[in-house]
Protein backbone atom coordinates (compact mmCIF):
# COMPACT_ATOMS: atom_id res chain seq x y z
CA UNK A 1 0.00 0.00 0.00
CA UNK A 2 0.91 3.56 -0.49
CA UNK A 3 2.05 5.58 2.13
CA UNK A 4 2.22 9.05 0.76
CA UNK A 5 1.57 11.44 3.51
CA UNK A 6 -0.85 13.74 4.43
CA UNK A 7 -0.63 16.64 2.03
CA UNK A 8 -1.79 20.11 3.86
CA UNK A 9 -2.00 18.85 7.39
CA UNK A 10 1.69 17.52 8.94
CA UNK A 11 1.10 18.63 11.57
CA UNK A 12 -2.25 18.86 13.30
CA UNK A 13 -1.31 21.28 16.22
CA UNK A 14 0.12 23.71 14.14
CA UNK A 15 -3.25 23.50 11.12
CA UNK A 16 -5.52 23.86 13.87
CA UNK A 17 -4.03 27.03 15.32
CA UNK A 18 -3.20 28.71 12.03
CA UNK A 19 -6.84 28.00 10.48
CA UNK A 20 -9.50 30.62 9.61
CA UNK A 21 -12.48 30.09 7.63
CA UNK A 22 -12.97 32.04 4.34
CA UNK A 23 -16.24 33.96 4.73
CA UNK A 24 -17.07 35.46 1.76
CA UNK A 25 -19.72 37.57 0.87
CA UNK A 26 -20.66 35.57 -1.92
CA UNK A 27 -20.59 32.02 -2.83
CA UNK A 28 -21.62 29.49 -5.03
CA UNK A 29 -20.12 26.00 -5.23
CA UNK A 30 -21.08 25.42 -8.92
CA UNK A 31 -19.14 28.51 -10.34
CA UNK A 32 -16.78 29.29 -7.49
CA UNK A 33 -15.57 25.51 -7.50
CA UNK A 34 -16.48 23.83 -10.36
CA UNK A 35 -15.97 26.29 -13.02
CA UNK A 36 -12.69 26.62 -11.68
CA UNK A 37 -11.55 23.44 -12.30
CA UNK A 38 -12.78 23.35 -15.69
CA UNK A 39 -10.84 26.47 -16.31
CA UNK A 40 -7.53 25.13 -14.93
CA UNK A 41 -8.30 21.24 -15.80
CA UNK A 42 -10.42 21.46 -18.27
CA UNK A 43 -9.43 17.84 -19.73
CA UNK A 44 -9.24 15.68 -16.33
CA UNK A 45 -11.59 13.46 -14.88
CA UNK A 46 -13.97 14.84 -12.76
CA UNK A 47 -16.83 11.88 -12.21
CA UNK A 48 -16.10 8.10 -13.56
CA UNK A 49 -19.02 6.24 -13.20
CA UNK A 50 -19.72 1.98 -13.99
CA UNK A 51 -22.28 -0.59 -12.52
CA UNK A 52 -22.57 -3.77 -11.86
CA UNK A 53 -23.03 -4.63 -15.35
CA UNK A 54 -19.54 -3.02 -16.22
CA UNK A 55 -20.60 -0.23 -17.87
CA UNK A 56 -18.93 2.97 -17.87
CA UNK A 57 -19.46 7.08 -18.33
CA UNK A 58 -16.50 9.25 -17.39
CA UNK A 59 -16.95 13.10 -17.85
CA UNK A 60 -14.35 15.27 -17.41
CA UNK A 61 -14.00 19.19 -15.49
CA UNK A 62 -15.09 20.71 -18.74
CA UNK A 63 -18.09 18.96 -19.66
CA UNK A 64 -19.45 19.17 -16.01
CA UNK A 65 -19.43 22.68 -16.24
CA UNK A 66 -21.54 22.23 -19.99
CA UNK A 67 -23.72 19.66 -18.34
CA UNK A 68 -24.90 21.62 -14.94
CA UNK A 69 -25.20 24.58 -16.81
CA UNK A 70 -27.31 22.66 -19.57
CA UNK A 71 -29.25 21.32 -15.85
CA UNK A 72 -29.68 25.33 -14.86
CA UNK A 73 -31.16 26.43 -18.19
CA UNK A 74 -33.41 23.39 -18.10
CA UNK A 75 -34.60 23.65 -14.47
CA UNK A 76 -35.51 27.88 -14.80
CA UNK A 77 -37.26 27.07 -18.07
CA UNK A 78 -39.52 24.77 -15.69
CA UNK A 79 -40.13 27.78 -14.29
CA UNK A 80 -37.99 27.23 -10.94
CA UNK A 81 -36.06 30.11 -9.51
CA UNK A 82 -34.14 31.51 -7.02
CA UNK A 83 -35.41 30.05 -3.36
CA UNK A 84 -37.35 27.25 -4.63
CA UNK A 85 -37.02 23.82 -3.06
CA UNK A 86 -37.09 20.91 -5.35
CA UNK A 87 -36.87 17.08 -4.17
CA UNK A 88 -34.43 15.34 -5.62
CA UNK A 89 -34.59 10.84 -5.81
CA UNK A 90 -32.39 9.36 -8.09
CA UNK A 91 -29.95 6.50 -7.66
CA UNK A 92 -26.20 6.92 -8.43
CA UNK A 93 -27.04 8.50 -11.98
CA UNK A 94 -24.54 11.07 -13.33
CA UNK A 95 -27.55 13.28 -14.20
CA UNK A 96 -27.74 13.25 -10.64
CA UNK A 97 -25.09 15.34 -10.02
CA UNK A 98 -25.37 17.84 -13.28
CA UNK A 99 -29.29 18.63 -11.91
CA UNK A 100 -27.72 19.34 -8.18
CA UNK A 101 -25.26 21.32 -10.01
CA UNK A 102 -27.93 23.08 -11.98
CA UNK A 103 -29.77 23.58 -8.60
CA UNK A 104 -26.97 25.04 -6.71
CA UNK A 105 -25.73 27.79 -10.13
CA UNK A 106 -29.48 28.58 -9.99
CA UNK A 107 -30.00 29.17 -6.38
CA UNK A 108 -32.92 26.63 -6.09
CA UNK A 109 -32.43 24.77 -2.91
CA UNK A 110 -32.40 21.14 -3.53
CA UNK A 111 -33.72 18.11 -1.32
CA UNK A 112 -32.28 14.68 -1.19
CA UNK A 113 -34.00 11.39 -1.16
CA UNK A 114 -33.02 7.69 -1.28
CA UNK A 115 -34.91 5.82 -3.91
CA UNK A 116 -35.39 3.08 -0.66
CA UNK A 117 -38.45 5.82 0.70
CA UNK A 118 -41.83 5.13 -0.02
CA UNK A 119 -44.65 7.16 -1.14
CA UNK A 120 -45.56 7.53 2.48
CA UNK A 121 -42.30 9.01 2.97
CA UNK A 122 -42.11 11.12 0.10
CA UNK A 123 -45.50 12.54 0.87
CA UNK A 124 -44.48 13.83 3.97
CA UNK A 125 -41.36 15.51 2.86
CA UNK A 126 -42.97 17.54 -0.32
CA UNK A 127 -45.61 18.66 1.96
CA UNK A 128 -43.45 19.36 5.08
CA UNK A 129 -40.97 21.54 2.48
CA UNK A 130 -43.97 23.17 0.52
CA UNK A 131 -42.06 21.35 -2.88
CA UNK A 132 -41.99 23.45 -6.23
CA UNK A 133 -40.67 20.26 -8.01
CA UNK A 134 -39.99 16.89 -8.24
CA UNK A 135 -36.54 15.72 -9.90
CA UNK A 136 -36.16 11.31 -10.06
CA UNK A 137 -35.34 8.92 -12.50
CA UNK A 138 -37.18 6.32 -14.06
CA UNK A 139 -36.61 3.94 -11.71
CA UNK A 140 -38.31 5.57 -8.93
CA UNK A 141 -41.61 6.94 -10.57
CA UNK A 142 -43.53 4.66 -8.52
CA UNK A 143 -42.48 6.36 -5.34
CA UNK A 144 -44.78 8.89 -6.19
CA UNK A 145 -47.66 7.22 -6.91
CA UNK A 146 -51.09 8.94 -5.85
CA UNK A 147 -48.81 12.28 -5.74
CA UNK A 148 -48.54 12.88 -9.23
CA UNK A 149 -50.33 15.59 -10.82
CA UNK A 150 -51.40 16.94 -7.03
CA UNK A 151 -50.77 20.24 -5.65
CA UNK A 152 -48.06 18.33 -4.08
CA UNK A 153 -45.44 19.93 -6.58
CA UNK A 154 -45.97 22.14 -9.77
CA UNK A 155 -43.31 20.43 -11.94
CA UNK A 156 -42.51 16.84 -12.40
CA UNK A 157 -39.01 15.72 -14.07
CA UNK A 158 -37.73 12.47 -14.90
CA UNK A 159 -34.65 11.06 -16.35
CA UNK A 160 -35.09 8.69 -18.51
CA UNK A 161 -38.77 7.83 -20.39
CA UNK A 162 -41.76 8.78 -18.98
CA UNK A 163 -45.61 7.47 -19.51
CA UNK A 164 -47.40 9.03 -22.20
CA UNK A 165 -50.03 11.79 -21.26
CA UNK A 166 -48.85 11.64 -17.78
CA UNK A 167 -47.25 15.19 -15.92
CA UNK A 168 -43.98 14.04 -16.06
CA UNK A 169 -41.28 15.50 -18.19
CA UNK A 170 -38.76 14.21 -19.10
CA UNK A 171 -35.23 15.66 -19.04
CA UNK A 172 -32.15 14.48 -21.23
CA UNK A 173 -28.69 15.34 -20.40
CA UNK A 174 -26.28 17.54 -22.88
CA UNK A 175 -24.01 19.54 -23.23
CA UNK A 176 -23.81 23.38 -23.65
CA UNK A 177 -21.88 25.08 -26.45
CA UNK A 178 -18.45 25.37 -25.49
CA UNK A 179 -18.72 28.95 -25.32
CA UNK A 180 -21.59 29.22 -22.94
CA UNK A 181 -21.74 31.74 -20.25
CA UNK A 182 -23.41 31.40 -16.76
CA UNK A 183 -26.11 34.22 -16.31
CA UNK A 184 -27.46 32.99 -13.22
CA UNK A 185 -27.70 35.86 -10.40
CA UNK A 186 -25.16 35.61 -8.15
CA UNK A 187 -26.08 33.78 -4.47
CA UNK A 188 -25.26 35.35 -1.38
CA UNK A 189 -23.09 32.93 0.88
CA UNK A 190 -26.11 32.98 3.40
CA UNK A 191 -28.17 32.23 0.93
CA UNK A 192 -30.20 28.32 1.67
CA UNK A 193 -28.61 25.84 -0.45
CA UNK A 194 -29.59 22.52 0.55
CA UNK A 195 -32.48 20.66 3.15
CA UNK A 196 -31.86 17.57 4.13
CA UNK A 197 -34.16 15.59 6.34
CA UNK A 198 -32.87 13.80 9.29
CA UNK A 199 -32.31 10.12 8.89
CA UNK A 200 -35.02 9.97 11.72
CA UNK A 201 -33.34 7.39 14.55
CA UNK A 202 -36.11 8.82 16.81
CA UNK A 203 -39.38 10.56 15.89
CA UNK A 204 -39.90 12.18 12.35
CA UNK A 205 -37.03 13.56 10.15
CA UNK A 206 -36.71 16.98 10.98
CA UNK A 207 -35.82 19.61 8.49
CA UNK A 208 -31.96 20.58 8.14
CA UNK A 209 -30.92 23.63 6.00
CA UNK A 210 -27.69 24.79 5.07
CA UNK A 211 -26.38 27.60 3.35
CA UNK A 212 -24.25 27.79 0.03
CA UNK A 213 -21.42 28.38 2.15
CA UNK A 214 -22.07 26.38 5.02
CA UNK A 215 -21.33 22.97 2.69
CA UNK A 216 -19.78 24.20 -0.55
CA UNK A 217 -17.31 26.17 1.75
CA UNK A 218 -17.68 24.29 4.82
CA UNK A 219 -16.30 20.50 3.27
CA UNK A 220 -13.34 21.93 2.10
CA UNK A 221 -12.04 20.50 5.74
CA UNK A 222 -13.51 17.28 4.96
CA UNK A 223 -12.02 16.61 1.73
CA UNK A 224 -8.77 19.09 2.20
CA UNK A 225 -7.92 17.39 6.08
CA UNK A 226 -10.01 14.14 6.55
CA UNK A 227 -10.04 12.87 3.41
CA UNK A 228 -6.23 14.10 2.67
CA UNK A 229 -8.01 14.35 -1.27
CA UNK A 230 -5.72 16.14 -4.14
CA UNK A 231 -6.47 16.27 -7.54
CA UNK A 232 -4.75 13.35 -8.59
CA UNK A 233 -6.68 11.09 -6.74
CA UNK A 234 -9.45 8.70 -7.55
CA UNK A 235 -12.07 8.79 -4.42
CA UNK A 236 -14.77 6.67 -3.86
CA UNK A 237 -17.12 7.18 -0.88
CA UNK A 238 -20.00 4.43 -0.83
CA UNK A 239 -23.64 6.03 -0.14
CA UNK A 240 -26.60 6.51 -1.60
CA UNK A 241 -27.35 10.42 -3.14
CA UNK A 242 -29.99 10.28 -0.59
CA UNK A 243 -27.27 10.73 2.69
CA UNK A 244 -26.02 13.52 3.61
CA UNK A 245 -22.91 11.09 3.26
CA UNK A 246 -23.33 11.97 -0.42
CA UNK A 247 -22.99 15.41 -0.45
CA UNK A 248 -19.32 14.49 2.37
CA UNK A 249 -17.81 12.33 0.33
CA UNK A 250 -19.22 12.45 -3.33
CA UNK A 251 -19.72 16.04 -3.79
CA UNK A 252 -18.83 18.92 -1.66
CA UNK A 253 -15.51 16.97 -0.50
CA UNK A 254 -13.79 15.56 -3.43
CA UNK A 255 -14.70 18.26 -5.77
CA UNK A 256 -13.77 21.02 -3.77
CA UNK A 257 -10.06 19.46 -3.79
CA UNK A 258 -10.31 18.20 -7.75
CA UNK A 259 -10.19 14.76 -7.24
CA UNK A 260 -12.40 12.52 -9.37
CA UNK A 261 -15.60 11.21 -8.17
CA UNK A 262 -15.43 7.29 -8.53
CA UNK A 263 -18.96 6.17 -8.67
CA UNK A 264 -20.09 2.21 -8.53
CA UNK A 265 -24.10 2.30 -9.18
CA UNK A 266 -25.65 -1.04 -7.79
CA UNK A 267 -28.97 -1.39 -6.84
CA UNK A 268 -29.53 -4.22 -5.03
CA UNK A 269 -27.51 -5.73 -1.85
CA UNK A 270 -24.62 -4.40 -0.67
CA UNK A 271 -21.97 -7.72 -2.44
CA UNK A 272 -18.00 -7.38 -0.63
CA UNK A 273 -16.61 -9.46 -3.13
CA UNK A 274 -18.54 -7.54 -5.99
CA UNK A 275 -17.42 -4.12 -4.73
CA UNK A 276 -13.52 -5.17 -3.83
CA UNK A 277 -13.21 -6.25 -7.57
CA UNK A 278 -14.53 -2.50 -8.36
CA UNK A 279 -12.15 -0.88 -6.07
CA UNK A 280 -9.45 -3.21 -7.50
CA UNK A 281 -10.57 -2.41 -11.21
CA UNK A 282 -10.87 1.72 -10.73
CA UNK A 283 -7.97 1.89 -8.92
CA UNK A 284 -9.43 3.90 -6.32
CA UNK A 285 -6.92 5.47 -4.05
CA UNK A 286 -8.63 6.85 -1.47
CA UNK A 287 -12.07 5.25 0.02
CA UNK A 288 -15.06 6.05 2.44
CA UNK A 289 -17.52 3.25 3.64
CA UNK A 290 -20.23 3.47 6.67
CA UNK A 291 -19.49 0.47 9.55
CA UNK A 292 -22.06 -1.79 8.02
CA UNK A 293 -19.66 -2.17 4.26
CA UNK A 294 -16.68 -2.04 6.54
CA UNK A 295 -17.58 -5.22 8.58
CA UNK A 296 -18.99 -7.09 5.77
CA UNK A 297 -15.92 -6.29 3.52
CA UNK A 298 -13.53 -7.68 6.15
CA UNK A 299 -15.51 -10.92 6.22
CA UNK A 300 -14.09 -11.13 2.91
CA UNK A 301 -10.47 -12.71 2.16
CA UNK A 302 -9.03 -9.84 1.40
CA UNK A 303 -5.64 -11.26 -0.17
CA UNK A 304 -7.67 -12.27 -3.37
CA UNK A 305 -7.53 -8.15 -4.06
CA UNK A 306 -4.89 -6.09 -5.33
CA UNK A 307 -5.71 -3.05 -3.29
CA UNK A 308 -2.22 -1.55 -3.74
CA UNK A 309 -3.69 1.57 -5.13
CA UNK A 310 -5.35 2.74 -2.06
CA UNK A 311 -3.17 4.59 0.21
CA UNK A 312 -6.20 6.41 2.58
CA UNK A 313 -9.63 4.99 3.83
CA UNK A 314 -12.35 6.72 6.20
CA UNK A 315 -15.17 5.22 7.99
CA UNK A 316 -18.31 7.88 9.08
CA UNK A 317 -21.96 7.53 9.77
CA UNK A 318 -21.46 5.49 13.69
CA UNK A 319 -18.40 4.35 15.19
CA UNK A 320 -16.69 1.17 13.69
CA UNK A 321 -15.47 -1.13 15.84
CA UNK A 322 -11.98 -1.45 16.65
CA UNK A 323 -11.67 -5.49 15.71
CA UNK A 324 -12.90 -4.65 12.31
CA UNK A 325 -9.93 -1.67 12.03
CA UNK A 326 -7.74 -4.52 12.99
CA UNK A 327 -8.67 -6.90 10.57
CA UNK A 328 -8.47 -4.40 7.75
CA UNK A 329 -5.06 -2.95 8.76
CA UNK A 330 -3.72 -6.47 9.13
CA UNK A 331 -4.99 -7.34 5.67
CA UNK A 332 -4.12 -3.86 3.96
CA UNK A 333 -1.81 -1.86 6.13
CA UNK A 334 -4.19 1.15 6.01
CA UNK A 335 -5.60 1.87 9.11
CA UNK A 336 -9.49 2.92 9.00
CA UNK A 337 -9.53 6.47 10.26
CA UNK A 338 -13.06 7.61 11.46
CA UNK A 339 -14.77 10.94 11.36
CA UNK A 340 -17.21 12.31 13.07
CA UNK A 341 -19.83 14.74 12.22
CA UNK A 342 -24.09 14.87 11.46
CA UNK A 343 -26.67 15.83 8.73
CA UNK A 344 -26.67 19.50 10.36
CA UNK A 345 -22.73 19.89 9.97
CA UNK A 346 -19.61 18.67 7.90
CA UNK A 347 -16.42 16.54 10.00
CA UNK A 348 -16.43 18.09 13.53
CA UNK A 349 -13.90 15.21 14.40
CA UNK A 350 -11.40 12.86 12.61
CA UNK A 351 -8.87 10.41 12.76
CA UNK A 352 -6.82 12.80 10.63
CA UNK A 353 -4.05 11.38 8.82
CA UNK A 354 -1.05 12.90 10.93
CA UNK A 355 -2.45 12.23 13.71
CA UNK A 356 -1.37 8.92 15.81
CA UNK A 357 -4.14 6.53 15.89
CA UNK A 358 -5.82 5.28 19.19
CA UNK A 359 -7.62 2.55 19.34
CA UNK A 360 -11.45 2.97 19.73
CA UNK A 361 -11.41 7.25 19.44
CA UNK A 362 -13.07 9.22 16.30
CA UNK A 363 -9.98 11.56 16.61
CA UNK A 364 -9.90 15.17 17.36
CA UNK A 365 -11.38 18.34 16.28
CA UNK A 366 -11.34 19.72 12.91
CA UNK A 367 -9.84 22.82 11.88
CA UNK A 368 -11.84 25.93 12.31
CA UNK A 369 -14.43 23.98 14.76
CA UNK A 370 -13.80 24.21 18.91
CA UNK A 371 -15.43 21.35 20.06
CA UNK A 372 -15.81 19.54 23.86
CA UNK A 373 -17.81 17.74 26.04
CA UNK A 374 -20.28 19.55 28.04
CA UNK A 375 -23.24 19.02 30.91
CA UNK A 376 -26.39 19.75 31.60
CA UNK A 377 -25.61 23.74 32.25
CA UNK A 378 -23.49 24.06 29.18
CA UNK A 379 -19.84 23.46 31.37
CA UNK A 380 -16.74 22.09 29.95
CA UNK A 381 -16.33 18.80 31.95
CA UNK A 382 -13.03 16.99 33.25
CA UNK A 383 -11.34 14.86 31.03
CA UNK A 384 -12.21 11.24 31.08
CA UNK A 385 -16.09 12.25 32.17
CA UNK A 386 -19.23 11.82 29.91
CA UNK A 387 -20.89 14.34 28.40
CA UNK A 388 -22.56 15.93 25.27
CA UNK A 389 -20.55 16.90 22.31
CA UNK A 390 -21.14 19.67 21.68
CA UNK A 391 -19.84 22.68 18.75
CA UNK A 392 -19.17 26.35 20.22
CA UNK A 393 -21.54 28.61 18.22
CA UNK A 394 -20.55 31.92 19.88
CA UNK A 395 -19.09 34.33 19.90
CA UNK A 396 -18.63 33.41 16.32
CA UNK A 397 -20.15 30.24 14.34
CA UNK A 398 -17.81 28.40 12.32
CA UNK A 399 -18.68 27.68 8.66
CA UNK A 400 -20.02 24.05 8.09
CA UNK A 401 -22.69 23.81 10.91
CA UNK A 402 -26.31 24.15 9.60
CA UNK A 403 -28.72 27.22 9.96
CA UNK A 404 -31.43 25.69 12.27
CA UNK A 405 -33.95 23.24 11.91
CA UNK A 406 -37.06 24.81 9.55
CA UNK A 407 -40.49 25.33 11.00
CA UNK A 408 -39.23 23.62 14.21
CA UNK A 409 -38.48 25.74 17.26
CA UNK A 410 -38.82 22.67 20.15
CA UNK A 411 -35.92 21.04 18.21
CA UNK A 412 -33.64 24.53 17.98
CA UNK A 413 -33.99 24.93 21.66
CA UNK A 414 -33.27 21.59 22.39
CA UNK A 415 -30.06 21.69 20.22
CA UNK A 416 -28.63 24.95 21.49
CA UNK A 417 -27.05 25.31 25.07
CA UNK A 418 -25.60 28.93 26.22
CA UNK A 419 -22.61 28.98 23.26
CA UNK A 420 -23.17 25.92 22.10
CA UNK A 421 -24.83 23.49 19.60
CA UNK A 422 -25.48 20.12 21.12
CA UNK A 423 -25.09 17.05 18.89
CA UNK A 424 -27.13 14.63 20.77
CA UNK A 425 -24.15 12.20 21.15
CA UNK A 426 -22.32 11.49 24.35
CA UNK A 427 -18.49 11.11 24.29
CA UNK A 428 -15.48 11.34 26.53
CA UNK A 429 -12.20 12.85 25.66
CA UNK A 430 -8.95 12.07 27.34
CA UNK A 431 -5.86 14.12 28.65
CA UNK A 432 -4.33 14.44 24.99
CA UNK A 433 -7.79 15.30 23.67
CA UNK A 434 -8.91 12.30 21.27
CA UNK A 435 -12.83 11.79 21.92
CA UNK A 436 -14.55 8.10 22.33
CA UNK A 437 -18.32 8.08 21.28
CA UNK A 438 -20.05 6.45 24.06
CA UNK A 439 -23.48 6.64 22.23
CA UNK A 440 -26.89 8.58 21.02
CA UNK A 441 -28.05 10.50 24.53
CA UNK A 442 -31.23 8.86 24.05
CA UNK A 443 -29.44 4.67 23.46
CA UNK A 444 -27.42 4.95 26.94
CA UNK A 445 -27.94 2.06 29.35
CA UNK A 446 -28.77 2.85 32.75
CA UNK A 447 -28.65 -0.70 34.43
CA UNK A 448 -27.78 -1.24 38.00
CA UNK A 449 -26.32 2.05 38.63
CA UNK A 450 -24.34 2.24 35.73
CA UNK A 451 -24.33 3.56 32.60
CA UNK A 452 -23.43 1.75 29.22
CA UNK A 453 -22.80 2.96 25.86
CA UNK A 454 -23.95 0.53 23.46
CA UNK A 455 -21.06 0.98 21.19
CA UNK A 456 -18.57 -0.86 23.56
CA UNK A 457 -20.78 -3.84 23.85
CA UNK A 458 -21.14 -4.62 20.70
CA UNK A 459 -17.79 -4.06 19.88
CA UNK A 460 -17.07 -6.92 22.47
CA UNK A 461 -19.25 -9.14 20.81
CA UNK A 462 -18.22 -8.26 17.50
CA UNK A 463 -14.40 -9.39 18.72
CA UNK A 464 -15.94 -13.11 18.42
CA UNK A 465 -15.96 -15.48 15.31
CA UNK A 466 -19.62 -16.11 15.31
CA UNK A 467 -21.03 -12.90 15.17
CA UNK A 468 -21.34 -11.17 11.73
CA UNK A 469 -22.70 -7.41 13.30
CA UNK A 470 -24.42 -6.57 16.02
CA UNK A 471 -26.88 -4.11 18.17
CA UNK A 472 -27.60 -3.71 22.00
CA UNK A 473 -30.39 -1.49 23.55
CA UNK A 474 -31.57 -0.95 27.15
CA UNK A 475 -34.82 -2.39 27.97
CA UNK A 476 -36.97 -2.32 31.48
CA UNK A 477 -36.21 -4.36 34.22
CA UNK A 478 -38.16 -3.57 37.58
CA UNK A 479 -34.53 -4.76 39.51
CA UNK A 480 -31.67 -3.32 37.14
CA UNK A 481 -33.33 -0.37 35.90
CA UNK A 482 -32.49 -1.84 32.15
CA UNK A 483 -30.82 -5.07 31.43
CA UNK A 484 -28.85 -5.54 28.33
CA UNK A 485 -30.20 -6.62 25.47
CA UNK A 486 -28.33 -7.87 22.11
CA UNK A 487 -29.46 -8.38 18.82
CA UNK A 488 -26.95 -10.49 16.80
CA UNK A 489 -26.47 -11.36 13.29
CA UNK A 490 -24.42 -14.87 12.56
CA UNK A 491 -21.19 -14.76 10.47
CA UNK A 492 -21.72 -17.59 7.87
CA UNK A 493 -21.50 -21.12 8.87
CA UNK A 494 -22.47 -20.45 12.59
CA UNK A 495 -26.18 -21.28 13.65
CA UNK A 496 -28.06 -19.45 16.84
CA UNK A 497 -28.19 -21.50 20.03
CA UNK A 498 -28.83 -21.06 24.08
CA UNK A 499 -24.96 -22.78 24.22
CA UNK A 500 -24.45 -19.99 21.73
CA UNK A 501 -25.87 -17.05 23.35
CA UNK A 502 -23.63 -18.33 26.87
CA UNK A 503 -20.52 -18.45 25.40
CA UNK A 504 -21.01 -14.34 24.14
CA UNK A 505 -22.38 -13.81 27.10
CA UNK A 506 -18.89 -14.90 28.69
CA UNK A 507 -17.42 -13.60 26.15
CA UNK A 508 -18.14 -10.03 26.68
CA UNK A 509 -17.57 -10.74 30.45
CA UNK A 510 -14.31 -11.36 29.84
CA UNK A 511 -13.18 -8.62 27.44
CA UNK A 512 -14.97 -6.06 29.33
CA UNK A 513 -16.11 -5.00 32.45
CA UNK A 514 -18.60 -7.84 34.15
CA UNK A 515 -21.81 -5.74 34.71
CA UNK A 516 -21.66 -5.02 30.37
CA UNK A 517 -22.43 -7.73 29.62
CA UNK A 518 -26.20 -9.09 27.65
CA UNK A 519 -28.68 -10.77 29.73
CA UNK A 520 -30.71 -11.10 26.71
CA UNK A 521 -29.51 -11.97 23.50
CA UNK A 522 -31.47 -12.76 20.24
CA UNK A 523 -30.26 -14.00 16.84
CA UNK A 524 -31.95 -12.12 14.22
CA UNK A 525 -31.08 -12.21 9.99
CA UNK A 526 -30.56 -8.54 9.81
CA UNK A 527 -31.11 -5.13 11.84
CA UNK A 528 -33.49 -2.56 11.32
CA UNK A 529 -31.65 0.64 10.08
CA UNK A 530 -32.41 3.84 8.68
CA UNK A 531 -32.04 4.97 5.17
CA UNK A 532 -28.76 6.02 6.03
CA UNK A 533 -27.69 2.61 7.21
CA UNK A 534 -27.52 3.39 11.13
CA UNK A 535 -29.30 0.94 12.84
CA UNK A 536 -33.02 2.23 14.52
CA UNK A 537 -32.84 1.13 18.23
CA UNK A 538 -36.15 2.46 19.11
CA UNK A 539 -37.97 0.00 16.84
CA UNK A 540 -35.24 -2.84 18.37
CA UNK A 541 -36.42 -1.45 21.74
CA UNK A 542 -39.93 -1.87 20.86
CA UNK A 543 -39.31 -5.29 19.21
CA UNK A 544 -37.55 -6.27 22.92
CA UNK A 545 -40.80 -5.81 24.64
CA UNK A 546 -42.44 -8.43 23.01
CA UNK A 547 -39.25 -10.61 21.06
CA UNK A 548 -38.06 -14.03 22.05
CA UNK A 549 -34.86 -14.28 23.54
CA UNK A 550 -32.02 -16.23 25.58
CA UNK A 551 -32.27 -15.04 29.06
CA UNK A 552 -29.35 -14.87 31.85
Amino acid sequence: MSSTPTRDMPDYEATRRDFQWERPEFFNFATDVTDRWARERPDALALHWSDEGGRERVFTWRQVRERSLHAARFLTGQGLGKGDRVFVMMPRVPEWWFLVLGCIRAGIVFMPGTPMLTPKDVRYRLEAAGAQAVLTEASCLDRFEGLVGTDAAKCWVSVGPVPPGSPWVEYTSAEQPEAAEDTFARTRAEDPMLLYFTSGTTGMPKMVQHTQASYGLGHQVTGRYWLDLTPEDRHLTLSDTGWAKCAWGKLFGPWSQGACNVVYDFRGRFVAAAFLRMLERQRVTTFCAPPTAWRALVLQDLSRYDLSSLRHVASAGEPLNPEVIDAWKKATGLHIREGYGQTESVVVVGMFPSLEPRVGSMGKPSPGFDVSIIDDEGREVASGQEGDIAVRVKPERPVGLFDGYLQDDAANETAFRGDWYVTGDRAVKDADGYFYFVGRRDDVIKTSGYRVGPFEVESALIEHEAVAESAVVGVPDERLGQRIKAYVVLAPGFTGSSELARELQEHVKRITAPYKYPRDIEFVTDLPKTVSGKIRRTDLRALALQGPAAKD
